[in-house]
């Protein structure tokens, strides 16, 4: 069982930057794949990008690709979200996601979810 816990949302300019966080706890976090998952309102739940659980290998929607940026630190059980360039099209509830294998990248592979955090960027 995994518990997950995101933060560093906010409010942000266009073509500022935020880093999001995803904090675990729960037994053997580290050898859990890590996705990160946004919705914005009237939408549905999309993939933004997704980690192993080395980290060697890393994994991003096209939309996103060369501006958010995904790490983790198992030492920490805490894997990050760095987001550059923001565009108001990222303003959505962003939400951490992990499970023990990467079958595909979508949101129905991932059994353990956090609560989100909001991030707005105003154009």
């Amino acid at each position: 069982q995994v518990q997950l816990v995101e933060s560093g949302g906010g409010l942000v300019q266009a073509g500022g930057s935020l880093r999001l966080s995803c904090a675990a706890s729960g037994r053997s976090f580290s050898s859990y794949v890590v996705g990160w998952f946004r919705q914005a309102q009237g939408k549905e739940r999309e993939f933004v990008a997704a980690i192993t659980w080395s980290g060697d290998s890393t994994y991003y929607a096209d939309s996103v690709k060369g501006r958010f940026t995904i790490s983790r630190d198992n030492a920490k059980n805490t894997v990050y979200l760095q987001m550059n360039s923001l565009k108001s099209e990222d303003t959505a509830g962003y939400y951490c996601a992990a499970d023990r294998r990467l079958t595909e990248l979508s949101s129905k592979s991932f059994d353990y979810w956090g609560q989100g955090t909001q991030v707005t960027v105003s154009s």
